[in-house]
This record gives structure tokens, C-alpha cells and sequence, in this order.
């Protein structure tokens, strides 16, 4: 792994220097490809490499490692981590250097550090130390921002969007919890080159809400009436499900490409839900806006599927398939479909290419079997039927509608086996002879 080996000195410097810390914070590296290992990484739900993981409590507290990755990041960042999860605000200078101008901290005023608000803010903060620094003062007046009389119990979060700070006085756990949560997210997220507003975009991402996008170029003349307007929208829907961000045309190619938009169709707005549908308004104006986020809300608007042209011209043994053409010719095709999702960078997908060409060859005199393959960077894919999570990914569709992944060896002989396994044969077809239904004088 690359990125293993870049961070690997940096790891080692940190851990050199934190041993001395006070209290010793220790760093410990798992190789998950060992055999010995491969449990252990299951058990701690590894998905990708480098993954570093902070436990506390003898293991029994995990949290995901959210800090820099070079030496004296990681040393700042865990050094925070190995002390108290809120930092008491004694100074006017402790609360302005503590709370900053661009981030989202937490400060909690009491009147005195116990009970039961004390003791669940603090339990707060040990659960969500890992994204946010929390703080707690038995002076208001300390803080830059809000009422400086109240004694609390309060928790007042400040943040560098919308009205600048927020108060709470339920002091639930869980009620604490979801209002950092929501107030730590502006009403509109703003996606651009600003590395500022990266933490509330990976946040937004994150979010388990539906997703509106509106996507313009923000160096272009007259944009500011279709941001307003999309701005009090989001206002309206706030706490109704929908999250919303707007992004520069500039600083959203990678969106683009994994939605399938055009250049030509900002401003445009797109909406993905969590089950992976989208909904998609190109080339709109400031009027626009709130009638079709409405009509959105109401189930009224037709979902987008991404999706190349389907092809003029289809001969080739192997059939290309859309996700346009994907109902007629898997799903209401009545055939024995063996379905390659691939990506055309992918090494193995290339590999497989030849072998699935003779594959079809072999079925070209069999109209009930088609090979056909899937460009999945370039379509989107029916989740809800394939799962591909990697390239390539096969998957055979009898014509009766069973679904089966392929698991076997990427050969012409191990894949034809399978095939042959689990198609549906055609039904013999009967002769009828025809009656006259005449009778001869």
C-alpha cells in the first residue's frame, strides 16, 4: 500500500515522541494481511489501508483516528486526544484562542462542575471527542459570542456559519447529541477550494438525510439570485430529511463525473436520496428553485439514471449494455444473462475480456444465453438487484429471474460450467398439427 508506506516514517517519528508523553500514548501498527491477523481487522471492521483506530479503556472505547497524518500532526492531535475530552475555560484568553474563527467547538456553562448535566455533557464529549474540542467554563462572560448573565446549566455551540452560535439546555444524552449533530452543519454547505469548508462537506456526505446539490459556476455574473433563493429553500426544509449544499463548478468535477452531468447544464440542481435514487433540475432559474424542490418533496418528480447511449450498433459477441438498455435486456428479456460490471481502468477487467469472448463465442448459436458487459463508472447500477462493491463483478440472471453472483475461477471452462449449472433450459417446442376442421363430401 502506498499510502501505508508514506505515513509509515511519519508513524514512527510520532511514536518516538509521544513514548515520553505524560501519560505514555503508544502506538502500535497490525499487518491485516497476515493470516494471523485477518480476524482481528474483521473484528475492527478494516476496510482500507492505512486505518487507525484510538482505543481507550482497555479497548472496550474505539473511536475512528480523524487527525493528520504526518508527524507533528499526529503527535498535536493525540496529545488532545490523551487528555480530558473538555478543556475548562478559566480566561477570556483561553476561550478566544480555544474557539477560533473556523471551527465548530462546544463550550458547556454550569454553575458548578457536577451532577447529572455535568456528567452527561462530559459523557458527550468522551463519545464525540474524535470531531469536535468541547470546553466548559462556570463563566459565561468568558465567551466571545451570546448572553454572558446565564449560569447554566447551557450548552452553547459556536460555529464560523449561519447565526454564529446556538444554545441547548436539554441535557439528554441523546438530545445533546443530535443538536451537535444538526447545529454543527450549516444550512448550506459550501463546496469549493476553501479547505475550511472541507470538514462540513465530508459532514454533510455523512449526513443520514437526503442530499440537494445545486451546482453553478461561481465565477460567473448574476448567481447571486439563485443562491439566495436556494438559501431560503434550505431554510424552509430545515429538519425535514433533506440536507443541502452548493458547489462550484470549479471544485465539483469528480461530482460531476460520478452523477454524469455536463458542464452545460449549470445551474443545476441534484438530489440523491439514501437508497441511491437521484433527481435531477438542469439549466434552472432562481424561480425554479422552491416549486421543484416542493414537487421532489411531494413524490412528483421522475427519478435521473445515468446512463451512456445505448449503443447503435450491438454485434460483437460480448453485448454492451446501458443502464438505459438494462430492463429490455436483462430483466424483461426472457434470456440467460452472464452480466460483467467493469471499470476500464481495471487490470482484471482487461484480463477477463478475452475469456469472456470466447465465452460468447461458444453461446452465439444459443439464443437463450447472452454475455453481455456493464461500464459501471459510466452507469449507474440497479442496487437493489447487483451489489458490486469492486471490478470486475459477475453475475448471471436466469430467465426466470434468479440472480446468482459468480465466485469461480475466471476461466472459459469454470464460467460455461456455471452457466450451464444455473440457466433455465428452453422448453421443447411442440408441433401442432393444424385441423382442417372440414368434412370431405
Amino acid at each position: 500500500c502506498g499510502h501505508c508506506k508514506k505515513l509509515a516514517p511519519e508513524y514512527e517519528k510520532a511514536a518516538s515522541e509521544l513514548s515520553s508523553h505524560d501519560p505514555p500514548v503508544v502506538l502500535a501498527k497490525v499487518d491485516a494481511n497476515e493470516e494471523a491477523n485477518k480476524e482481528l481487522a474483521s473484528q475492527y471492521e478494516i476496510r482500507g489501508f492505512p486505518t487507525i483506530k484510538i482505543l481507550r479503556n482497555g479497548g472496550k472505547t474505539i473511536q475512528e483516528y480523524k487527525g493528520p497524518r504526518e508527524a507533528d500532526g499526529i503527535v498535536e492531535y493525540l496529545k488532545k486526544q490523551s487528555g480530558p475530552a473538555s478543556a475548562e475555560i478559566k480566561s477570556a484568553e483561553d476561550a478566544s484562542s480555544f474557539i477560533g474563527e473556523k471551527k465548530v467547538v462546544i463550550i458547556g456553562v454550569f454553575p458548578n462542575f457536577s451532577g447529572e448535566e455535568f456528567e452527561n455533557y462530559t459523557a458527550l464529549a468522551e463519545k464525540l471527542r474524535s470531531d469536535y474540542e468541547f470546553g466548559h467554563t462556570q463563566n459565561a462572560k468568558l465567551l466571545p459570542r451570546g448572553e454572558s448573565s446565564v449560569t447554566g446549566p447551557v450548552v452553547r455551540l459556536f460555529k464560523p456559519f449561519d447565526e454564529l452560535f446556538v444554545d441547548f439546555k436539554d441535557f439528554k444524552v441523546d438530545a445533546l447529541e443530535k443538536f451537535v449533530e444538526e447545529s454543527s452543519i450549516p444550512i448550506v454547505t459550501v463546496f469549493n477550494s476553501d479547505a475550511n469548508n472541507h470538514p462540513f462537506v465530508i459532514k454533510f456526505f455523512n449526513s443520514p438525510n437526503a442530499k440537494a446539490m445545486l451546482f453553478m459556476n461561481f465565477s460567473s455574473e448574476g448567481t447571486e439570485p439563485i443562491q439566495s433563493k436556494y438559501r431560503e429553500v434550505a431554510e424552509q426544509y430545515k429538519g425535514q430529511g433533506i440536507s443541502f449544499l452548493l458547489g462550484d463548478l470549479e471544485a465539483s468535477q469528480g461530482a460531476f463525473q460520478y452523477f454524469g452531468l455536463q458542464e452545460s447544464q449549470v445551474p443545476l440542481i441534484v438530489i440523491q436520496t439514501n437508497d441511491g435514487q437521484k433527481y435531477l433540475k438542469p439549466n434552472l432559474d432562481a424561480d425554479q428553485i422552491a416549486p421543484w424542490v416542493k414537487e421532489y418533496k411531494e413524490g412528483k418528480v421522475p427519478p435521473f439514471r445515468k446512463s451512456e447511449p445505448i449503443p447503435e450498433e450491438n454485434n460483437e459477441p460480448v453485448k454492451v449494455l446501458v443502464a438505459d438498455s438494462l430492463q429490455d435486456m436483462v430483466f424483461n428479456s426472457g434470456k440467460n444473462v452472464l452480466l460483467e460490471f467493469y471499470a476500464p481502468w481495471c487490470g482484471h477487467c482487461k484480463k477477463l475480456a478475452p475469456i469472456l469472448d470466447e465465452v460468447a463465442v461458444s453461446y452465439q448459436n444459443d439464443a437463450d444465453v447472452v454475455i453481455a458487459k456493464f461500464d459501471a463508472t459510466a452507469n449507474d447500477i440497479p442496487g437493489d438487484t447487483f451489489e458490486v462493491q469492486g471490478y470486475p463483478t459477475v453475475f448471471f440472471r436466469s430467465a426466470s429471474g434468479k440472480t446468482v453472483p459468480y465466485e469461480g475461477d475466471r476461466t472459459k471452462e469454470d464460467i460455461v460450467d456455471f452457466i450451464e449449472n444455473n440457466r433455465d433450459k428452453a422448453a421443447p417446442k411442440e408441433t401442432v398439427k393444424e385441423e382442417s376442421g372440414k368434412d370431405e363430401l
